[in-house]
């Protein structure tokens, strides 16, 4: 009975597992080739027969394994299925549901540790990429698609439209020819949406930035039409502002409005701008009670300056006066959100701290709030000179109104500036007593201000040739703030009228010292060079002034005439060209060029030129004694008849213009006309010597009796004319004679005191 009785050796009398780990070669699978039952199922249908089943008796298979105790017992499987406590890929199975942690006691047979894996060898090669599949070649199109809209919105950034809508084109081609390939290898599902759509989107923004309206308004139909475009109707607010473009404004009401009704409310500020212009379209319609109810909706929910300035102008058109002021104050009331100047102003020396306001202090967002505060400035000065005049009895009332409303609010520093706006609104009404007055006042402000009000003072003493007061002005103005710029070139104004151009030049330099975008220093600075004869520093200083102020007629003109001074005629047409397309009316700039091409001896240019100019002023009387010149020298006679005509229009009382068309008449070979104009010169100007001698002449060719009577005419006034200069002559003579008389009495005079 003891035989049956096994003792557990004293080695593992601590270890509760040890049995568990046994290995049982029964399930060692690298030994299946020398297993000749295996080997012999395996050639056989015997391993390939259905499972057993428990209705069929004694064909259960039945194998030895490990039990717990180390013993082997037969148990059954109907599928040869090891049970539970079997070893299992070389590893033990405990019979409990938990099993211990860490490492197994016994070692595995055949196995190494190798947690890596590197026992199984480097890993196979990457399946390479078929190029000509479909689904690549779709890839492939997708991306190139991709680059195309991204290649659109570069160079519409950089501003080559163009080059952008045939970027953004290109890209629709290739995104449908994408679309076919997609529906030949995969379901209609499978189409990538967001794409279609940044294409057509980016399609129809590049066709609103060329004013392709009509093509832009197209695509935007496509998108909205297209029920699987989630929030295309967004889109509509891009469709109302081409309608807003085209002014056709019914229909961009209407489709500002259809995208309000699409925007739900979460979406606060999108409504709010929707709405703004809604509120612009209005006023562009002439509905302003309709852009009141719109404008004043913004300013309860969300105040904003461009809302709260169009609200005024709503109020302004409809005349409501006590509107106008709520308004005002609402616009006054709408907080900037930007920071107090003094928080760029370093409180202690930490150098630290110093760096970052350094570094702060013209940033990107500093220079956004200054903007945000430029424009709120402008929009409440602009509405303050707008609502003046109209609500009170006077303007002056109304400015002292705004003048007070904006001393109580944030903008403190504003109501000086509409102080002096208000002395210019005086000037606007030729009050200069008041405007002086009311300039006077800041005398006693703080410099700044005291500088301005003294700057306008001087400019308006300059303008009525009172250069005493304006250089005193002048003075006081850059006394308070020398650098103000407005203020040295105002005090350089004055200089260069009494005539000291040195020291104007230097005002002028020290104004460009301070602001170096000053463009009246700069353009009087080169006045003054052209005075001082020097030429070179005028050009210089003037082609500067060209690069800031490309279109300016002024600064074109003064190149060509230094140009033309210097003696270089094919630059001064070429600048007086460039001034012709800025101001093709101007007849002074014609005239010159006709004058330059003459010069040149190109009559047939100075011609075209001239007759320009004739167009455009025919009171020109060197462009018309021109003109008639060229027709007499073209044997033209009867073209010039009517310019002479024209000039004797213009200046009656000078004889030459006459006689010119009674030449002209007599060149022609219209006598009779010319002998009749020849007379009505004699009627007006009987004395004239040169008209009776062609009238001797004409009615001698023709046979006429008066030649008789104009011939003792002309004798007589030949013999007056002979007397006066006579006359003339003999009393140079005697005021000759007695000078030097004079001179000899002093002279010797002179010699006896010396002596």
């Amino acid at each position: 009975m003891m035989q049956n009785v096994h003792l557990a050796p004293e080695t593992d009398e601590d270890d509760l597992y040890s049995g568990y780990n046994d290995y049982n070669p029964t399930y060692d699978t690298e030994e299946l080739e020398n297993d000749t039952a295996f080997q012999q199922a395996v050639r056989t249908s015997h391993g390939r027969r259905p499972p057993i089943t428990a209705k069929i008796p004694n064909t259960a298979a039945t194998r030895p394994i490990a039990t717990g105790y180390g013993s082997k017992t037969s148990l059954t499987s109907s599928l040869g299925r090891p049970m539970t406590g079997a070893i299992q890929d070389g590893v033990a199975r405990p019979m409990t549901a938990v099993r211990a942690a860490g490492f197994t006691k016994a070692a595995l047979r055949g196995s190494a540790f190798d947690p890596l894996g590197q026992s199984r060898g480097p890993a196979p090669p990457l399946e390479a990429k078929n190029e000509d599949s479909p689904e690549e070649k779709i890839r492939q199109l997708e991306k190139k698609v991709n680059e195309l809209v991204e290649e659109s919105c570069i160079a519409n950034s950089c501003g080559d439209l163009k080059l952008a809508l045939e970027k953004a084109k290109d890209a629709g081609r290739k995104e449908r020819v994408l679309v076919r390939q997609r529906e030949q290898v995969t379901t209609p599902e499978n189409i990538n949406l967001d794409l279609t759509y940044s294409v057509l989107f980016n399609l129809a923004s590049q066709y609103s930035a060329n004013e392709m309206y009509a093509e832009a308004l197209n695509t935007y139909q496509v998108i909205v039409k297209n029920k699987m475009f989630s929030n295309a109707g967004r889109l509509k607010v891009n469709m109302g502002n081409i309608y807003l473009k085209q002014r056709n404004y019914s229909k961009a009401i209407k489709f500002y409005r259809m995208a309000l009704d699409q925007i739900p409310s979460v979406h606060k500020e999108m409504r709010i701008k929707i709405m703004q212009n809604i509120g612009v379209t209005f006023i562009k319609t002439g509905q302003y009670s309709d852009a009141i109810n719109s404008f004043e909706h913004i300013m309860s929910m969300a105040p904003n300056l461009k809302a709260g300035f169009n609200l005024i102008l709503s109020y302004f058109a409809v005349g409501d006066r006590e509107k106008m002021k709520k308004a005002f104050q609402k616009l006054i009331a709408v907080p900037l959100e930007i920071d107090e100047d003094d928080k760029y102003i370093s409180p202690s020396d930490d150098p630290h701290t110093n760096l970052v306001i350094e570094a702060i202090k013209n940033d990107h967002l500093r220079q956004m709030e200054r903007e945000r505060k430029a424009m709120a400035e402008k929009y409440i000065m602009t509405a303050a000179k707008l609502i003046a005049p109209v609500i009170e009895t006077s303007f002056a009332i109304g400015y002292d109104w705004c003048v007070e409303v904006v001393k109580a609010s944030q903008y403190v520093e504003l109501a000086n500036d509409l102080e002096i706006n208000k002395a210019i609104t005086y000037l606007r009404q030729k009050d200069f007593n008041q405007a002086v007055e009311t300039l006077k006042m800041f005398e006693k402000k703080d410099s700044r201000v005291k500088s301005a009000a003294a700057t306008n003072l001087s400019f308006l003493y300059y303008l009525e040739n009172e250069f005493t007061q304006a250089n005193s002005y002048a003075d006081l103005a850059v006394n308070s703030d020398r650098y103000n710029p407005s203020a040295l070139t105002n005090k350089g104004n004055t200089v260069f009228a009494n005539g000291d151009y040195e020291k104007a030049a230097e005002f002028y330099k020290e104004a460009l010292r301070n602001d170096s975008s000053c463009t009246e220093a700069l353009y009087n600075i080169g006045l003054t060079y052209k005075k001082l004869n020097r030429l070179d520093e005028a050009l210089d200083c003037f082609l500067k002034l060209h690069a800031i102020l490309r279109n300016s007629a002024q600064v074109l003109y003064q190149i060509a005439n230094v140009y033309e001074i210097m003696e270089d005629p094919n630059q001064s047409i070429e600048w007086l060209m460039q001034l012709i397309s800025v101001v093709p009316t101007d007849s002074r700039a014609l005239s010159k060029l006709g004058e330059l091409y003459d010069n040149e001896g190109d009559k047939s240019q100075a011609f075209q030129y001239y007759y320009e100019s004739y167009r455009y002023f025919p009171s020109n009387i060197e462009v018309i004694e021109w003109l008639g010149a060229y027709y007499i020298d073209t044997q033209f006679c009867e073209k010039a008849i009517k310019y002479f005509e024209r000039a004797a229009l213009i200046q009656p009382t000078q004889v030459k213009w006459q006689l010119m068309v009674a030449s002209c008449y007599r060149r022609s070979g219209n006598y009779q006309k010319a002998l009749d104009t020849y007379k009505e010169i004699h009627r007006k100007f009987p004395e004239n010597v040169e008209c009776l001698r062609f009238l001797v002449r004409l009615c001698t060719d023709i046979g006429l009796k008066e030649v008789q009577e104009y011939a003792t005419k002309l004798k007589r006034l030949e013999k007056m004319k002979e007397i006066r200069e006579q006359r003339i002559k003999s009393g140079r003579d005697i005021s000759g004679s007695a000078r030097s008389k004079r001179e000899g009495s002093s002279g010797s005079g002179k010699y006896f005191q010396f002596f």
